[in-house]
């Protein structure tokens, strides 16, 4: 969406009986050292509960701050801990730093523990993450899994483009079904804010509790890169960290956050101008040279080392608003430079595309249409060229575009769905009503593709759209649509 609306602003007690050790052992799959090791480790075990504790190792670079994830699979739930922050999300548990052990450097162990209650088997996790990357494997690898089986809580899938297929990390398909969470991209620029609404564990959880396997942020690129223009406590290291923060979130429930330059620089005064502003206050055109390949580097070397996250490259070009043709809009589109009636160097997707893997990025990319990514009538055409061959079209609808109907589907998606792997990364309707969606929602499953709707934010379903009235979940009139339609599909697969 081009203008999101201006925000207003864990004891157990009872007999315990000691009981031997038990200690998951590291493992590599070729002898070399993981990029970081967990031992888990129960000390006591009783009818209806244990201790347990976690010896984290970081083998890589130093960390300034670390999140781990795992998940139980017996129904087990942690009561109390120490030596970390712990939360529990079903089966997904998190253990973050507290203040005082937040740095671990290269080589450095920290250990936490904690109590759980249990009401029958205590079998051992076995998959574990630290601050996004997985342990107790060489290369952050997966140890032999089951390309069969979904994704372990706390290890969402590593996607890639095969063909016109994404494939998780053992070949399995996969489709990217969720939600758009805005706030990253307007709160902090207005001054309000990183987010707009919650965005702790609870809130995330109420997503994933709709069946949701993606979850997509869109972000500011001046409040990344800490321009002066932003308020410093909602900029650079502490918007970053923000973003790094639902990030582990998001993959604590096992889902895929997908990362989105949504507003940039650059001032634009022209046709559909969405505001004079020289600063990140609103959708552009098109993004800037001066600082948009900047925030992409920055944005691909935070995340490079987890092939879980997705890096979508802008929200909604629309060059074709500002030029006479609609060559010179696609040629703009990939190429920047100079572009007919932007006053601006412009960057191309191409240039934001080789920003992303200069930087050894392997991440799976999406790239968008123009006219607000709802036109991909020239994408195969101009497509950019990615080295690592792991780009996928996006492409945005709602009832009011042009390319809103069944016909312009049939023949313009279809064609790019048959070559590379099609996202739709916003979809959504302003009459607090489903109709819409349920048919967009419907050619995309026959066709097995994937859309997000838009939005998980508590704001008018008329205006916004917004899928949910409050931050526990509960859907608006338009949002009952897409909840239900999740949950349909994933009580179907068991």
């Amino acid at each position: 969406m081009r203008h999101p609306p201006r925000s207003v602003l864990l004891a157990v007690t009872g007999a315990v009986a000691l009981v031997g050790a038990v200690l998951v052992p590291v493992v590599t799959a070729s002898g070399a050292a993981p990029a970081c090791t967990v031992e888990y480790s129960v000390t006591n075990q009783w009818d209806s509960g244990f201790q347990g504790s976690v010896k984290i190792t970081n083998n890589t670079s130093a960390m300034s701050s670390w999140s781990l994830s795992f998940g139980f699979a017996d129904g087990q739930k942690v009561t109390q801990g120490w030596n970390a922050k712990w939360s529990q999300s079903g089966t997904a548990v998190t253990a973050a730093n507290e203040s005082w052990n937040a740095a671990l450097g290269t080589g450095q162990s920290v250990t936490a523990g904690f109590l759980a209650s249990r009401s029958g088997g205590n079998s051992q996790p076995t998959a574990f993450k630290l601050n996004g990357t997985i342990c107790n494997v060489d290369g952050g690898g997966d140890p032999d899994p089951d390309p069969t089986d979904p994704p372990p809580a706390g290890n969402p899938p590593q996607l890639k483009a095969a063909g016109n297929k994404l494939v998780d990390q053992n070949g399995a398909t996969r489709r990217m079904l969720g939600v758009n969470r805005s706030g990253g991209e307007f709160m902090c620029v207005q001054g309000y804010g990183i987010w707009d609404g919650p965005v702790d564990d609870a809130a995330v959880k109420a997503i994933a509790d709709w069946k949701a396997n993606t979850v997509r942020v869109p972000l500011n690129e001046e409040c990344w890169l800490g321009l002066s223009n932003i308020k410093p406590e909602y900029a650079g290291a502490n918007y970053i960290n923000a973003v790094k923060d639902l990030v582990t979130r998001i993959e604590a429930h096992g889902m895929t956050p997908v990362l989105e330059l949504h507003w940039s620089w650059g001032q634009y005064t022209g046709n559909s101008a969405g505001c004079s502003d020289v600063h990140a206050s609103c959708q552009k055109p098109m993004p800037n040279m001066q600082y948009t390949p900047s925030f992409w580097t920055s944005v691909a070397n935070t995340f490079k080392d987890d092939k879980a996250v997705v890096f979508d490259l802008f929200n909604e070009p629309y060059p074709d608003r500002a030029t006479s043709t609609a060559d010179q809009a696609w040629a703009c589109w990939r190429d920047g430079g100079d572009c007919p009636g932007i006053g601006y160097e412009v960057a191309g997707m191409q240039d934001l595309l080789e920003a992303v893997r200069a930087t050894g990025a392997q991440n799976l990319v999406l790239v968008p249409g123009v006219a607000y990514s709802n036109d991909l009538s020239q994408w195969l055409k101009y497509r950019p060229s990615d080295p690592a061959g792991n780009l996928a079209a996006a492409w945005h609808v709602y009832n009011f575009n042009a390319c809103a109907g069944e016909s312009c589907w049939d023949a313009q998606l279809a064609p790019v769905a048959a070559q590379v792997p099609l996202v739709a990364g916003e979809i959504g309707e302003n009459t607090c009503a489903h109709a819409f969606v349920d048919r967009v929602m419907k050619w995309f499953d026959d066709r097995g593709l994937s859309y997000l709707g838009w939005t998980w934010n508590t704001w008018n379903c008329n205006s916004g759209p917004a899928l949910i009235s409050s931050y526990d979940g509960t859907p608006t009139s338009y949002g009952i649509g897409l909840r239900d339609h999740l949950r349909g599909l994933a009580a179907r697969q068991q």
